[in-house]
C-alpha cells in the first residue's frame, strides 16, 4: 500500500501502527472492543475524507468511520484496514435568524451544545453529552428534547456526505432528498458525512434532574411512572432507570452503592408550567433524594456523562415496548435485582409526543408508535467478568421479550446479526434502504456499522 502517497494528499495526518499516538488512536469508548487497523487518517477537511476513502476503496481495505468513538459496537475502528478519524473537524457555526447550526462529523454534543446554548437554543442531542453527533444522528437519535420536537435525525435539515465514489454531496429536501430521506434513521450505510445542519429551538433553562427511590420500591415507582408518562405533556421527557445509587452529595448516604430506581425529566417550556406538571412526580413516595429544579439546558445534558465513562466493558440490547403492562414491570424488577455489576443498568425511555407526529415512511426510522424503548445496559470495569455480565443482558432481553415488540434500536444495539438489523425497520423501510445503499454504495464499502446490505 502506498500510504505515503495518502499521507502526502492529506492537510490531517496519517497513523500507523508504530507511531507514538496508535494506541490511543485506536481505543473507543467500550473498552471491549479491541482492534488493530492498519491506517488512521485523522482528517482536517473534507478533501482528506474523501483521499481517504478512495484510497480504501481502491486498495480494498476494511473500512470505519470515527466520529465520537462512543458507539458501543466499537464500528468506529477495525483490523487491519483503515480508520476514518473525524475527531478533529469540530467546528460549529449557528445561524441565529434562521435556527440552525452547522457541526462538522467529529463534534459530540457538548461542542454543539456550548455552541448553540449561547444564543438560547438547542436541537434534541445525546443524553451522554461525550456522545459523537454523527451515529447518533444516523441513528435516530432519543434525548431529553425528543417530545418536544422530535428525533435528532427529524431535526437533520441537510448533511454534507462523502459517497463511496469519492464525491461531496449535498442531502437536503431539494438537493439528494432520497439521500436525505435514509440518513434519517438509516445509520452509516451511505458515506462519511462530514457536516449535518440542523434545525434548533428556543431551549435554555430547562426544569430537569432525577428523583431517586430504594429498589425496594421499584415496582410501584414503574407503575406510577407508566401512569405519569401517559397523560404527560409533550414539553416533558421521562427516563425510568434501574441503577445502582451514585455517591452523589443529594443522595442519602445510607443509599450510596445501593440498588435504587430514579426518574429523570426534562420539561423544556415554561418553568412555571413546569413545576406544576412535575409536581407529582416529586410528591409520589416521596422519593429518598428529589435533584429536580431548573438548570441551563446544556448542564442536563451532561448529567448523566459519569454513569458512562470511557474504556468500562460493554454490552447492550434494546427493546422497543409498546405498553408497560404489570406483567412486564415485574420482570424489570425481578431483572435489575440480578444486575452483575454496579454500573449495569436498565433504561426505560418515554416515547410518543413529537416522535409519533412525524407520518410513517417520512424517514428511514421505525418503530414511533411504541410509548417506549428499553435499553439493557451492560457496564463493567473488569474483563474477567465479561461472561457473567453479558449473560446477565441476554437473560434479561429473553425475559423482556414476551412483552415487548421485539424491534431493536440501531442505536443501542451491539454485534446482533443481520436479522436484527432488518427487525428495526418496517418491511417497506427496509426494501427502501437497500434500493438506497444499491445506488450509493453498491460494494458495501461502508459496512462497519448496523448494516444494511445492498444485495
Amino acid at each position: 500500500m502506498q500510504s505515503n502517497a495518502l499521507a502526502r494528499e492529506l492537510t490531517g495526518v496519517v497513523i500507523r501502527p508504530d507511531s507514538d499516538e496508535y494506541d490511543a488512536a485506536r481505543r473507543v469508548w467500550n473498552g471491549m472492543i479491541d482492534r488493530r487497523p492498519e491506517l488512521i487518517v485523522r482528517s482536517h477537511t473534507p478533501s482528506d475524507v474523501i483521499a481517504a476513502v478512495n484510497f480504501a476503496r481502491d486498495n480494498n481495505l476494511v473500512l470505519a468511520v470515527r466520529g465520537g468513538g462512543h458507539n458501543v459496537a466499537g464500528n468506529a475502528v477495525c483490523d487491519g484496514g483503515l480508520v476514518i478519524d473525524l475527531s478533529l473537524m469540530q467546528d460549529v457555526s449557528v445561524d441565529v435568524e434562521r435556527r440552525t447550526a452547522v457541526a462538522q462529523g467529529g463534534c459530540t454534543w457538548a461542542d454543539v451544545d456550548r455552541a448553540t446554548h449561547a444564543h438560547g437554543l438547542a436541537t434534541t442531542g445525546g443524553l451522554v453529552s461525550t456522545t459523537g453527533i454523527a451515529g447518533f444522528t444516523l441513528g435516530g437519535g432519543i434525548g431529553w428534547l425528543m417530545r418536544a420536537y422530535g428525533l435528532t435525525c427529524d431535526n437533520l435539515r441537510a448533511a454534507d456526505v462523502v459517497t463511496a465514489d469519492g464525491r461531496l454531496v449535498r442531502a437536503s429536501s431539494t438537493e439528494n432528498a432520497d439521500l436525505l430521506w435514509g440518513l434519517r434513521g438509516g445509520g452509516g450505510n451511505f458515506g462519511v458525512v462530514v457536516a449535518f445542519e440542523y434545525d434548533l429551538h428556543p431551549v435554555s433553562t430547562v426544569l430537569g434532574g432525577l428523583v431517586l427511590h430504594p429498589a425496594s420500591r421499584s415496582g410501584d415507582v414503574l407503575r406510577f411512572f407508566r401512569e405519569f408518562a401517559a397523560t404527560a405533556p409533550n414539553e416533558l421527557t421521562l427516563l425510568a432507570a434501574c441503577i445502582t445509587a451514585p455517591p452523589a452529595p443529594f443522595v442519602p448516604t445510607e443509599l450510596h452503592f445501593q440498588p435504587a430506581i430514579a426518574i429523570a425529566a426534562c420539561y423544556a417550556g415554561d418553568l412555571s408550567e413546569g413545576e406544576r406538571q412535575l409536581q407529582p412526580l416529586r410528591a409520589f413516595g416521596p422519593p429518598a433524594a428529589d435533584a429536580i429544579g431548573p438548570m441551563p439546558y446544556p448542564v442536563l445534558q451532561s448529567m448523566l456523562d459519569e454513569s458512562a465513562p470511557a474504556g468500562m466493558q460493554n454490552y447492550w440490547k434494546s427493546t422497543f415496548v409498546d405498553s408497560l403492562s404489570d406483567a412486564a414491570i415485574d420482570v424489570l424488577v425481578e431483572q435489575a435485582a440480578g444486575m452483575r455489576s454496579p454500573l449495569a443498568a436498565l433504561h426505560l425511555h418515554h416515547m410518543q409526543g413529537a416522535v409519533s407526529r412525524i407520518p410513517p415512511g417520512a424517514t428511514a426510522f421505525s418503530n414511533r408508535d411504541a410509548q417506549f424503548v428499553l435499553n439493557i445496559v451492560g457496564t463493567w470495569p473488569d474483563p474477567a467478568n465479561t461472561d457473567a455480565n453479558i449473560a446477565w443482558v441476554r437473560a434479561t432481553y429473553d425475559a423482556v421479550a414476551p412483552h415487548a415488540a421485539s424491534l431493536p434500536y440501531v442505536n443501542f444495539m451491539a454485534e446482533e446479526g443481520h436479522d436484527r438489523v432488518r427487525a428495526a425497520y418496517n418491511p417497506e423501510t427496509y426494501a427502501r434502504l437497500v434500493d438506497l445503499k444499491r445506488k450509493y454504495d453498491p460494494s458495501n464499502l461502508f459496512r462497519l456499522n448496523q448494516n444494511i446490505r445492498p444485495d
